[in-house]
């Protein structure tokens, strides 16, 4: 692990440690300094200063070399969603540093057979640990991480956040986010779990400042795996590439699209024919032949015929095959796809205002319908407060989840500028809000959705959103009998006798997130009321 040790660095502010993190490759392969670390970490990176190589000879000794350093960096993408961030040094690490710039995977599947954390716990010198068995996905707190479930070797502290975890074929995965591991217990390890933001969760975003591949792929070539530079680094003589497929919104509006892709020649040969295969949800598999003179390095937009879409989740798929009649020598980085959502049926605008406060690089957002995430915002430059972020979008009839964050903890109003976010459905606002510490979270409905208020709702229910219990009031003269919830289908999923009393609490943790009607009866009426449940 020597030549991935070089590539990882100490982050000190005001004289004092504060994460680890490593240079990355990228497909150019040009040194550009990029620096992966942690987006819980981030706050005054202008200042921080970078220290390579700042290792011990052996295990024992506490004090390592201190005048190989980098000091600022400037920020180019970051996201909580799986808490990375990526810095570009304010300059490039000189030859006599002799760093290493690491290899990545972004493929994110559940195939890695062992992991390895390089990091400077507390400040230390540079250490390494070593897990034997296979990480695994999971989600803490909306984050998507690996999770370690127990060092074999070595273990991490206060200070490794932001390093990178490996997999078994020396390319990072992901950088640390947190975990309950410490240096305690007989072996110097309390056999406790660490969690890892997953690098191919970063991979993708909304914008280039919340994802990696613009920046690790800044020439488009697709690539799925990218080994280190200059040790490690592979140039292939024949090699096309898919990628960066464009021409689609995340929400269409309608029933055809026509994308384009990018076609990279990212081998020594010139590239002159290329078979181009695509498929739209598994579907028949269609194909044509490009023609034309790429030069190593060089792309071009190719135009895909008109796709017929169907209502609701899509992914499209590309495979380019058979360069210049040949057998491509590199096939990790031949295919690309694209999820999206349409909508067919009756649709109606939405709105979403964001107002930025003075840290819009802390806010994220996304909008989902059961669970699914149709569109995600953020995070945005700092120092911006009061300029407004307008996106308009179609749905179809049925009831979505907002949800907001904020990676400090202080929402966006109004403590750092006056920031807010409101829904408008059809020029009515359905949401609003800006006052939250970590998140805020609400529903909103467009259309016909079944479930109706009634005029007659007169009890009280709190809270709403609900997530294990419901409370209920009503005055005495209302009489009621029986309360129930029932689904948009009409199923009455929970029911409770309350004859004779003006209050009664409803465990609802049973149920799945989403919307239901609570109905109260009584022998003469029925009042109902929307319920969410998160």
């Amino acid at each position: 692990w020597q030549a991935e040790s070089k590539s990882v660095a100490l982050i000190v502010s005001g004289g004092y440690s504060v994460c680890t993190g490593a240079l990355l490759n990228n497909t150019a392969q040009d040194g550009t300094p990029y620096f992966l670390t942690a987006n819980h970490c981030l706050g005054g990176h202008n200042n921080w200063v970078f220290y390579f190589n700042h290792e011990a000879a052996n295990c024992t000794q506490t004090t390592g070399p201190t005048n190989q350093s980098v000091s600022g960096s400037s920020l180019r993408a970051s996201n909580g969603g799986s808490d990375f961030a990526l810095l570009e040094l304010s300059e490039t690490p000189p030859e006599s540093f002799d760093v290493q710039y690491a290899g990545w995977d972004r493929t994110d599947d559940e195939t890695v057979t062992s992991a390895v954390g390089i990091h400077h716990p507390r400040g230390d010198v540079k250490k390494i640990c070593f897990e034997d068995d296979e990480p695994y996905h999971d989600a803490l707190g909306g984050t998507q991480v690996w999770w370690i479930d127990d060092w074999e070797d070595g273990v991490t502290e206060g200070g490794s956040s932001g390093s990178p975890l490996f997999d078994q074929n020396h390319r990072i995965i992901g950088q640390l986010f947190g975990g309950a591991a410490a240096c305690q217990g007989p072996n110097n390890n309390n056999g406790q779990f660490d969690y890892y933001g997953r690098l191919g969760v970063s991979w993708n975003g909304n914008s280039s400042n919340r994802r990696l591949r613009d920046w690790l792929d800044p020439i488009s070539t697709g690539a799925i795996a990218l080994d280190g530079w200059p040790i490690g680094a592979e140039l292939f003589q024949v090699d096309a590439s898919a990628s960066s497929i464009q021409g689609i919104e995340a929400v269409v509006c309608g029933s055809t699209v026509t994308p384009t892709f990018n076609l990279v020649n990212n081998g020594v040969t010139t590239l002159t024919s290329v078979t181009i295969n695509y498929a739209i949800n598994n579907g028949n598999t269609e194909l044509f032949v490009w023609e034309g003179n790429l030069n190593q390095g060089q792309s071009t937009q190719i135009s895909i015929p008109t796709i017929i879409v169907q209502n609701g989740t899509n992914n499209l798929y590309i495979e380019v095959v058979s360069p210049n009649g040949l057998t491509d020598e590199d096939n990790t980085n031949n295919s690309t796809n694209f999820s999206f959502n349409a909508v067919l049926e009756p649709t109606a605008d939405i709105d979403i205002e964001l107002i930025l406060d003075d840290y819009g690089s802390e806010t994220t957002w996304e909008l989902s319908q059961d669970e699914v995430v149709i569109i995600e915002g953020g995070p945005y430059a700092d120092d911006l407060d009061q300029t407004l972020v307008l996106e308009t979008i179609c749905l179809a009839d049925g009831c979505y989840v907002f949800k907001i964050m904020d990676s400090y903890g202080d929402g966006i109003c109004c403590g750092y500028g006056n920031g807010s976010y409101n829904i408008v459905n059809n020029g009515i606002s359905v949401l609003t809000g800006g006052e939250f510490t970590d998140e805020d979270e609400d529903f909103f409905c467009v259309g016909d959705v079944n479930v109706t208020e009634s005029d007659l709702a007169n009890f009280n229910m709190f809270p709403n959103p609900a997530l294990k219990d419901v409370h209920f009031t009503w005055n005495d003269q209302s009489n009621f009998q029986l309360v129930q919830v029932v689904n948009p289908l009409g199923q009455v999923l929970l029911e409770q006798n309350v004859n004779g009393m003006s209050n009664t609490t409803l465990k609802i943790d049973g149920l799945s997130s989403g919307w239901y009607a609570v109905r109260l009866i009584s022998l003469d009426r029925l009042s109902s009321k929307t319920l969410f449940v998160r």
